[in-house]
């Protein structure tokens, strides 16, 4: 679903991403792991077309990033680590506001819209303003928004900075259940380690470079740590 090849990234002579390669499979949920200024959210950009690697390739459902954006972009939905609703437009707005940039015919939106708040629970909340809404549900919003074109590929930055310990586990739940019931292929940017234990995959980033790559107790073993914790502790502090 998604190939990397040696991607490099470099802000001036800073490189944030160093020959950086590897590829999930359809129906996954892979953990990009790594502390704050790992590369995750260069990684991310680069994903989305926001920046243009200086060396690399990416492909995108076998559709290449460079040679063919558009098709490639078309695959992936993305909940940014920085909030990026519309607080004063309604709920039903702001997902019917992305459908229209998306070029969802509207009666495809409007069946999208109603299934994905069923899916959710959040029917009730549709006419209301997205700021009166508390941060987990608007991360909701978000996550229903990046899913109303049934992407190939599901991008999550950091998707849970600022919300509390119960929000934070709802969220990671709601995107667990894509995976399991609608194969969705989720690569999923963090710094917390209990997000990552749930993973089907973990990769492990630090200073650009990928330390460490597979189910978390063969990561946490071949980082030489008991539990991933200590041992993703233990490879980013070196």
């Amino acid at each position: 679903m998604l190939a990397v090849r040696r991607l490099t990234q470099r802000y001036g002579a800073r490189v944030a991403l160093e020959d950086l390669g590897f590829t999930l499979q359809r129906g996954s949920f892979t953990a990009l792991l790594g502390p704050n200024g790992a590369g995750k959210s260069t990684l991310f950009q680069v994903l989305v077309g926001l920046f243009a690697a200086d060396e690399g390739e990416v492909e995108i459902d076998g559709c290449s990033l460079a040679r063919e954006p558009r098709h490639a972009l078309a695959r992936l939905g993305i909940v940014f680590q920085q909030p990026s609703l519309d607080l004063d437009l309604s709920v039903a707005r702001n997902l019917q506001f992305h459908a229209d940039l998306q070029g969802l015919p509207r009666a495809r939106a409007a069946q999208r819209i109603d299934a994905l708040c069923e899916r959710f629970g959040l029917r009730a909340e549709l006419g209301r303003r997205t700021r009166e809404l508390s941060g987990g549900t608007r991360r909701k919003v978000e996550l229903m928004r990046a899913l109303l074109t049934a992407p190939a590929l599901l991008l999550m930055d950091e998707p849970t900075v600022g919300l509390d310990p119960k929000s934070r586990q709802d969220l990671l739940a709601s995107v667990h259940e894509e995976v399991r019931t609608h194969g969705a292929t989720v690569l999923w940017a963090t710094h917390l380690v209990d997000e990552a234990g749930g993973a089907d995959r973990v990769l492990v980033l630090h200073r650009g470079r990928l330390l460490a790559d597979g189910v978390p107790d063969a990561v946490a073993a071949a980082l030489g740590g008991d539990t991933l914790e200590r041992a993703f502790i233990a490879a980013t502090s070196r």
